[in-house]
This record gives C-alpha cells, sequence and structure tokens, in this order.
C-alpha cells in the first residue's frame, strides 16, 4: 500500500523520525550501561579509567600497589590468568594469549553454546550413529544406544564425567556435530575470545584446535553467569541412568571433590578440568568468598602429578590477597564499539558484553519514539541466529 504523502511532509516526517529517536539514545544507552545483572555476584561494571592492556605482552603482567602480595614464583604453567569475575578486570596473568590446546576445558564454550537451546526437560533416544564418532581414547560417561536420555542426563555426563560421548549425543540433538564447532566458534567471536579455534566440540586432540588461558577464563566466567551452567559445573555426584538402574558419577575437578589427595578449595564454585596427551592438564576454576568470585585459569603444568590444582590454588590464594592491591592488566569483557552518529550506530553501542542482544529492549523504544514524530513510519529490528540445520 502507498501512502499519499506529499513529499515535503515525507521528508519532514522522517526528520523528525530522526531527531526524536537521537533524542531517546543518551538516555537509553546510558541506563543500560549501568544496569546490573540479575545473576549475584557478577557485576558489569568496569573502572572508567582503565589503563592500558598488557595482556598481548608475553611473560607474567601484573600491576602490584603498596602492600600487595607477590605472584606465586611456583607456577610452572605455560599459561595462567587470574581474573575477577564480578567485573571482569583480569588481576595478572601469565602469557595470557598464548595458543594451546585446551582438551577438556573447550566443553565450557560448547556449553555456553548449547544449553541455551536444550532444556534439562528435552528426551532424546540415543543411536549408534551418534556414538560413533567418539574418539579412542576418550573420556565417557556410559551412554548406551537405544536408551532414552533427558538433556540433564547428558549435561551431568558433560558436566561431572567430561564424557566426549554426551557431548556427541548432544551436538547431534543440536544439528550435528560440524554445524556446532560453527556455532561454537561464532559464540567465541561474540565474547571477544580471538584465541580460540574449535575443530572439534569435546576438547579431543585434533590438528589447529587451540584456545588461550584468556579465553578459557571469558567463558568460564560467562558460563557463571548461567544458572543451569554454573549448577551443573558445581555438582559433587549425581546418579547417571543405565535401563531400569542407576550409578554414581562424580565430579573429575579435584578442587571440587577432593579426590586422589587433592584437598578441596574452600568455596570453589567449579568451573572445568581436561586433560589430553597433547594439552597435557587443564583447568577452569572458580571460587567465592566474602561476596567475591575469581576465575582462574592454568594450561600445561610443567611439573607432573595434579601440579594444575595446586597451581591453581595458589593462583586463587593470591587472587583474593591481592584484592584492593593490584591495578588490572586487561580485561575480560569484549571491547564496546562506540556510537558516533546517526541512529544506526546506538545499538552497537548497546551491545550487551557477552555478546548477546541486551540492546533490544531499548531499541523498541528508539522505534516507539520514532513512531510518535511520524504515525506512518515503523522500525522492525530482526535478529537471525540461535539455530541450525543439521550439516
Amino acid at each position: 500500500m502507498t501512502i499519499g504523502f506529499p513529499s515535503r511532509a515525507a521528508v519532514c516526517c522522517s526528520a523528525a523520525c530522526v531527531v526524536g529517536a537521537l533524542a531517546f539514545a543518551p538516555k537509553t544507552a546510558a541506563a543500560h550501561d549501568g544496569a546490573t545483572p540479575a545473576t549475584p555476584h557478577v557485576s558489569a561494571s568496569k573502572p572508567a579509567t582503565a589503563r592500558p592492556s598488557t595482556l598481548d605482552r608475553p611473560g607474567t603482567q601484573v600491576r602490584p600497589r603498596a602492600g600487595a602480595p607477590k605472584v606465586p614464583q611456583d607456577v610452572s604453567a605455560r599459561s595462567w590468568v587470574v581474573a575477577d569475575a564480578g567485573t571482569g578486570e583480569v588481576l595478572a596473568a601469565h602469557n595470557a594469549h598464548l595458543k594451546l590446546p585446551p582438551a577438556s576445558t573447550l566443553k565450557t564454550l560448547f556449553a555456553l553454546t548449547v544449553l541455551p537451546v536444550l532444556p534439562a526437560a528435552v528426551r532424546h533416544t540415543v543411536t549408534e550413529e551418534e556414538l560413533a564418532g567418539v574418539g579412542p581414547g576418550s573420556s565417557r560417561v556410559g551412554i548406551a544406544a537405544g536408551r532414552t536420555y533427558s538433556a540433564a542426563d547428558l549435561w551431568r555426563g558433560v558436566f561431572l564425567n567430561s564424557g566426549n560421548d554426551a557431548v556427541h549425543v548432544l551436538a547431534e540433538m543440536n544439528g550435528g556435530w560440524r554445524s556446532t564447532a560453527a556455532q561454537m566458534q561464532a559464540k567465541a567471536r561474540s565474547l571477544g575470545a580471538r584465541d580460540t579455534r574449535v575443530v572439534s566440540p569435546d576438547g579431543y586432540d585434533m590438528p589447529g584446535q587451540v584456545s588461550s588461558a584468556y579465553d578459557l577464563a571469558v567463558f568460564g566466567r560467562a558460563g557463571l553467569r548461567n544458572a543451569d551452567f554454573a549448577r551443573y559445573a558445581g555438582t559433587v555426584r549425581a546418579k547417571f541412568p543405565a535401563g531400569g538402574w542407576s550409578f554414581e558419577i562424580q565430579n573429575t575437578n579435584r578442587l571440587l571433590t577432593g579426590a586422589d589427595g587433592v584437598a578441596p578449595y574452600r568455596g570453589l564454585v567449579g568451573v572445568k578440568n581436561g586433560y589430553t596427551s597433547q594439552a597435557g592438564n587443564t583447568l577452569v576454576a572458580a571460587a567465592r568468598r566474602d561476596g567475591r568470585t575469581l576465575v582462574v585459569t592454568v594450561m600445561a603444568p610443567q611439573a607432573g602429578g595434579f601440579a594444575v590444582y595446586e597451581e591453581a590454588r595458589s593462583l586463587l590464594d593470591w587472587g583474593f590477597g591481592a584484592a584492593g592491591r593490584v591495578e588490572p592488566v586487561g580485561s575480560l569483557l569484549p571491547p564496546r564499539r562506540v556510537a558516533t552518529a546517526g541512529p544506526a550506530a546506538v545499538p552497537a553501542a548497546m551491545a550487551a558484553e557477552d555478546g548477546s542482544v541486551g540492546w533490544l529492549a531499548e531499541a523498541g523504544t528508539l522505534a516507539g519514539a520514532a513512531g510518535l514524530g511520524a504515525g506512518a513510519v515503523s522500525l522492525v529490528l530482526r535478529l537471525h541466529g540461535g539455530r541450525f540445520t543439521r550439516a
């Protein structure tokens, strides 16, 4: 249908729309920047006068103030990061962007990507084909073809037993192995994680598959902001179905369980450990004390045994002791794009820190404001994404 406005009236109407939208933009953007997320202990605050990041530099990066404890000298990991999960500030790091095989810590990114589309109550009967691609030597939770499992069962298999069989089944439920890898890659980029290359969603050693201590810390922090992720990551023991009976599975994160002579860490809330022959030991660990949550990544300790847990313990202890005594050396938050001029730039400035579309409500407000200035003009926002077809 064509609306018979005179051309001069149409121009005036359109100009009124733009002016009205721009008039609302500073207020809505400011409201977004000052908002507090609903998840406890994970604030979106960020220092207004942060110094330039040094995370791209090799070696240990730390900016101690007077009275700050010394960074542990006995950490043998090739790469590590200590960050505040609330603010996203990186308190200290060593080779933060060194690209290394991630092993099963990559399952944090898998969960961030797939959990939102496969809620706990979904049920699925497993086929032989879905288990055919599980790599030799993989950790398994014990899924059997022909049995029906809930998504919650499968997620417990992923987080507690690090089951590659559970990852394969969930990936097929999500649209396929290659499609899920592509989704994970896109999710990593949306979070500002630029070091990660996904080849095998379960973290199995594959040529070219890498991540970094920085990226894994980003994934761990984002996971804690998801209630389902946090619950699974912090579960110590659970029952796993096996037909007419069930068996107990236990989390392989020894800082959480205290297994194999590793003392449990006070206040630990997860997140995920891993091991492969190429990656060695890897760990993303988060702990909460006195209302403050830290996330630590440790990759490829050169010391043997369970060094990955003891080095994470040392770094967590240091992080809690250094609270308020160090200046951040960087941030886990992705760079925020700044609007320059015009209504098209406003949504970019309002983009949520986790890469989601948190600006949608504000964009709707802008559309309403524009509509007040010109009743015949509507602003339609369309979102594409989240659903993929089978590869």
